[in-house]
């Protein structure tokens, strides 16, 4: 945590003298603690953490870089204190998270201090969050190998009758069970012609012999989200249902090849769209090809057909292409990997093989 402190103090040199922090997510990361509530205020010599009676005793037993202060209901005149302690006179706020009725009511209570609120201090946060630390990646890897076991255990318990409710409860029940402190979102199971909404929602509809199944879903671990999507049949397929899905799988299996650090998020993208489109069914495949996964289940980098920014090495991004036939069908396989200087890391376990039971 005090590395992630004082690489930020070092992108806001020349541009605030500290950076009050108010994001939960962003707490967390610069904490170690979840918590819905409290400050984090940074400065270069010494950050500090202010935080209410609920959450005092055990940020006391977990917070190692920050001084933990008791937040009062004078929590602005602790913070004007510590400001003046530091002699700060300008204060960097996150532009792209603090609401606008909280930053109000902050620059009002604080009034003599001057703010930056453009994108500074959330662009450098993001610039952080991006870069994913060994211990990052573990966690990470932790998450995603929870979210395999529970699709393995469903697996051999998958078949026609169940309904996409129930294929949903049994992954969330198992990955509670088994420590996911989290969902990563709310689950998606669907099947049949359900399949070909990307994001439905699941019913009570029953999976009939000879469907596909759609399962999106992940678990949460220290803080850290994983994503996986994996489309299995009960029963055999059709011969279109399989070669759709092989498109995606060898659309999937090509982004995978040519990842790695210093391609733009459009060249990833294009790289797993081109087959598609080429095997005549580009207009089926209509969201972007990935997005970052981290503390949040959407972060950056992200891989779309409109992005030009450069994915960097130690980034983390889903590879999920897929075809939805409207009435009919759809399939999605998703990875996520880790982006190295010269390729990636496939974090995800789970072959992309076509799964029947």
């Amino acid at each position: 945590m005090m590395e992630r402190i004082q690489k930020l103090v070092k992108l806001l040199e020349n541009h605030a003298d500290c950076a009050l922090i108010t994001d939960d997510v962003n707490r967390r990361y610069f904490t170690g603690m979840k918590s819905s509530a409290g400050y984090v205020l940074i400065f270069p010599e010494k950050s500090y953490l202010l935080i209410d009676f609920r959450y005092i005793e055990k940020a006391r037993q977990t917070v190692k870089h920050c001084e933990v202060i008791e937040q009062k209901t004078n929590v602005f005149q602790q913070i004007s204190e510590l400001l003046q302690k530091h002699q700060a006179k300008t204060i960097a706020l996150e532009s792209d998270t603090l609401p606008m009725g909280k930053a109000h009511k902050i620059m009002m209570h604080l009034k003599n201090y001057e703010f930056l609120t453009d994108e500074t201090l959330s662009r450098a946060v993001y610039q952080l969050r991006t870069i994913k630390s060994a211990d990052e990646i573990q966690k990470i890897k932790s998450a995603q190998r929870l979210a395999e076991e529970a699709l393995q255990h469903l697996l051999q318990e998958l078949h026609a009758g169940m309904t996409e409710r129930e294929v949903a409860l049994a992954l969330d029940f198992y990955m509670r069970k088994h420590g996911a402190e989290d969902l990563s979102f709310e689950t998606i199971a669907l099947t049949g012609a359900h399949t070909s909404m990307p994001h439905g929602v699941p019913d009570d509809r029953k999976i009939q012999q000879g469907d596909f199944v759609l399962m999106d879903f992940g678990a949460v671990v220290d803080g850290y989200h994983s994503d996986m999507t994996r489309t299995v049949c009960v029963g055999e397929p059709s011969s279109e249902m399989r070669n759709v899905y092989n498109i995606v799988k060898t659309a999937q299996e090509t982004a995978l090849s040519v990842a790695k650090a210093g391609m733009t998020g459009k060249m990833l993208d294009q790289s797993a769209r081109r087959i598609i489109t080429e095997a005549g069914y580009g207009e089926f495949f209509g969201h972007s090809l990935g997005h970052g996964v981290g503390m949040e289940i959407h972060e950056f980098p992200v891989a779309s057909a409109n992005v030009d920014n450069l994915i960097p090495e130690g980034g983390v991004v889903t590879i999920e292409p897929g075809i939805y036939l409207p009435e009919k069908f759809g399939v999605r396989i998703e990875d996520f990997i880790y982006i190295t200087k010269n390729g990636c890391e496939n974090l995800t376990n789970i072959p992309n093989s076509l799964i029947c039971v």
